[in-house]
């Protein structure tokens, strides 16, 4: 008897297998020939082997080998029927129809442009890091040297949740948690949605990506952080962009530049330009030397050590990257704007 069931589940383990390679009616006959044939077929042997057993063993023996026959005869039947439909819907094909384009998923396109700026400054030694959206008042201002007057801290250009709480207005709060927990050198960029009351036009909107950076170490200066950001800027258009830095103010950088390329627009050549405004330039992203208060709040040493910070919005950079005019495109939801976008 346990002769007959070692064989059996070897029947069955072999079956199991043949089937998953079956392709054809012809080779579901030979399968069925394998097993159900009458003469030479394995089920048919079985019931030989059970004449040679002990009348107590038959009524156990006759279960089993039938429920193996049933099993393989419910698998055929399932092919069987597999291949019945195939063949009727092949049949259903109208070949002279034209054919469907199949569209792949990709990235949105803004997702896609922050990867592009990723890659950049991950070639250029930098770590990636992330943070909460939702920021205390002490990350968002305080640690970065807003004093309690600043504007930026008013209902009408913040968002709040409570007295405490806020939605973040740039990603600034995670320099001061990176700096809180790693001692120099540092070398990160920390993309990421930030919010802001904004009223939504061509180049604004109240939630959009930004992107900012932070190098902290011995002797850093304004020139490590000009030829960074030059280096950036060509990878991220083309070698023969123009830049400007100018003079600016940010109460976490001392001294301070606005850094400028020229408009990929309209270069400078449509004075009715939305995006440039017919000056030819385009803000593109803010930079500074990091404050060395702002290297006292979270203990790290002024006199030894010295940084850069710069900061930029993806969305906006990604407009003149692909030379569109309005930002509020790509929140539309427009497949056929964002496959024309992915194809520049």
């Amino acid at each position: 008897m346990k002769e007959l069931k070692k064989k059996i589940e070897k029947y069955k383990t072999q079956f199991n297998r043949e089937i998953t390679l079956i392709q054809d009616k012809k080779g579901l006959q030979e399968l069925r020939n394998l097993f159900l044939s009458r003469k030479k077929g394995y089920v048919s042997l079985l019931f030989e082997d059970f004449k040679t057993l002990k009348p107590e063993e038959r009524p156990e023996a006759g279960k089993i080998i039938n429920e193996l026959k049933e099993y393989v005869q419910t698998k055929l039947q399932a092919l069987q029927e597999e291949f019945s439909t195939a063949k009727k819907v092949e049949k259903t094909y109208d070949l002279t129809l034209p054919g469907k384009d199949i569209y792949l998923g990709s990235p949105h396109p803004i997702v896609h442009f922050q990867q592009e700026i990723e890659q950049i400054f991950l070639t250029m030694g930098f770590t990636i890091e992330e943070g909460p959206e939702i920021e205390t008042d002490y990350y968002n201002f305080e640690a970065l040297n807003f004093p309690q007057h600043h504007p930026a801290r008013d209902d009408w250009d913040t968002l709040y949740i409570k007295d405490d709480l806020l939605l973040r207005t740039h990603t600034s709060p995670v320099q001061i948690r990176v700096m809180e927990k790693k001692k120099p050198p540092i070398r990160i960029i920390i993309p990421g949605k930030v919010f802001r009351k904004e009223t939504p036009d061509p180049t604004h909107l109240p939630m959009f990506f930004q992107v900012e950076g932070l190098v902290i170490d011995v002797g850093i200066t304004f020139a490590h952080l000009k030829g960074t950001l030059e280096y950036f800027l060509k990878a991220l258009f083309n070698e023969n962009i123009k830049i400007r830095f100018r003079p600016s103010f940010f109460p976490f950088t001392e001294p301070s530049a606005e850094v400028d390329i020229e408009c990929t627009v309209c270069d400078g050549k449509n004075e009715d330009c939305r995006v440039c405004g017919g000056s030819g330039w385009i803000e593109i992203l803010g930079a500074g030397m990091v404050d060395p208060q702002v290297l006292k709040n979270v203990n790290i040493d002024p006199e030894r050590y010295s940084g850069f910070a710069f900061g930029m919005g993806i969305d906006r950079t990604a407009m003149f990257a692909f030379q569109i005019s309005d930002m509020r495109n790509f929140y539309e939801n427009d497949l056929r704007f964002i496959r024309q976008v992915l194809r520049k």
